[in-house]
């Protein structure tokens, strides 16, 4: 499947707000398919003279409800800091994730979040969960795996597992008062 900024759902069109559903392991060929196409979306975006070649807007994340497709699948490539100050680098190809737990303390990030689906700007913090615990099949690993995520990826995750209810970012900011401190909140 061709994906481009021309083929992704818009939060103007209903069906990005339809639930995806569970998909079955093994993966069918369609949806491995899919994956691949999705991964290497999210992976060329950040590159510029093939997104621009492409019309691939810049992602870290991308799921499958987004080229239409109700299924519980989403590719991410994201790049965070560790405790010791050390780039980290986290690709993953995640089939059925479901966060398993979370911190009661809370996550935004400073400058607000995008989405693909999502071209108007939406100002405001999008309050998560600091730290979340995820289980998924990782088509790249080709195994169930745990994710125990923090800062950067705990957000990325929870964004994309939200798009699974049809939830989009900007649902969650405050209507009245965008910017207004949440208390006790990690400021990624």
């Amino acid at each position: 499947m061709e994906i481009n900024n021309n083929t992704i759902i818009k939060d103007n069109d209903p069906k990005i707000r339809d639930k995806s559903f569970v998909v079955s392991l093994p993966l069918m060929q369609e949806d491995r398919e899919l994956m691949e196409d999705m991964l290497r979306y999210v992976k060329e975006s950040t590159i510029p003279e093939i997104a621009e070649a492409k019309n691939l807007r810049p992602a870290v994340g991308i799921s499958a409800i987004q080229v239409g497709v109700p299924k519980q699948l989403t590719a991410i490539v994201c790049t965070d800091i560790d405790k010791n100050g050390n780039e980290v680098h986290y690709e993953y190809a995640l089939v059925n994730p479901k966060i398993i737990s979370y911190s009661v303390q809370k996550a935004y990030l400073e400058g607000g979040e995008g989405c693909l689906s999502v071209e108007s700007v939406h100002e405001g913090f999008v309050p998560r969960h600091a730290r979340v615990k995820v289980e998924a099949y990782d088509m790249l690993q080709n195994k169930t795996i745990t994710i125990r995520a923090h800062g950067y990826l705990a957000i990325v995750l929870q964004h994309e597992i939200d798009h699974f209810s049809g939830v989009l970012f900007y649902d969650t900011i405050n209507k009245e008062n965008p910017f207004e401190p949440i208390p006790g909140a990690q400021v990624i």
